[in-house]
């Protein structure tokens, strides 16, 4: 009976489930694991803060009012070209500010017009991807801060059984191999949002970009209509 008792509380301390903390895997990481998880945090910081605040601005850029060019075209046939102008200055858009330096240049030659509404949508494209830049450094350079972290929590993890006295301790080692991999995977989730919101922003540009220029080639066309 005492024997059965004693083989009971071992099978029940045997199936006992170490749990993990992702905590206690922090702060038992040493200052090196806490550094590079805490500048892996800032990172994922200036990830989303760019991601949605670019994501605001593009969304703006692309709201264009569907009868815009139609009331331009009225404007220009009719000769109105300060209602014109005055109509771009009143709409805050890409497309606009770039039909509105097309009108500025009426008068001209038409390669004149089409040089200078292609050199304001380049200024139009650089401030739309402004900053966008970052999160595609962030989306590679985080992988590796986190992979450096686990190099750092293996050195340390190596250097403490070394100092041993060469007794390898699995539970020791155990910890340093869950602690080193916490890095990794903090570096592998701020690597993934950073690319999947810079691809967002990228596709999105895109077609405001593609918006751009179709208004720009109707504003041309328009300029060689016969009157």
């Amino acid at each position: 009976m005492l024997l059965f008792q004693e083989n009971t509380i071992v099978d029940e301390n045997s199936t006992q489930e170490k749990t993990l903390s992702i905590y206690n895997l922090i702060i038992d990481g040493g200052l090196g694991g806490q550094l590079i998880i805490a500048l892996l945090f800032v990172l994922l910081a200036v990830a989303l803060y760019i991601y949605f605040e670019r994501f605001f601005a593009i969304k703006a850029a692309a709201q264009v009012d569907k009868d815009f060019m139609n009331q331009i075209r009225d404007f220009v046939l009719n000769g109105k070209i300060d209602s014109a102008k005055a109509l771009c200055s009143n709409t805050d858009t890409p497309t606009s500010r770039l039909i509105g330096k097309g009108i500025s240049r009426i008068g001209k030659p038409l390669d004149d017009i089409n040089s200078a509404i292609e050199n304001a949508g380049k200024l139009e494209v650089y401030q739309l991807e402004k900053n966008v830049s970052v999160l595609a450094t962030i989306a590679g350079a985080a992988p590796m801060i986190g992979f450096l972290g686990t190099v750092i929590g293996m050195i340390v993890a190596i250097h403490e059984i070394a100092n041993s006295g060469g007794q390898i301790d699995i539970k020791m080692l155990s910890d340093g191999l869950y602690t080193a991999m916490t890095t990794t995977v903090a570096g592998l989730i701020v690597g993934i949002i950073a690319y999947i919101t810079y691809n967002h922003l990228v596709v999105r540009t895109d077609k405001v970009v593609h918006q751009m220029e179709a208004k720009s080639v109707e504003f041309l066309d328009l300029l060689n209509e016969p009157i």
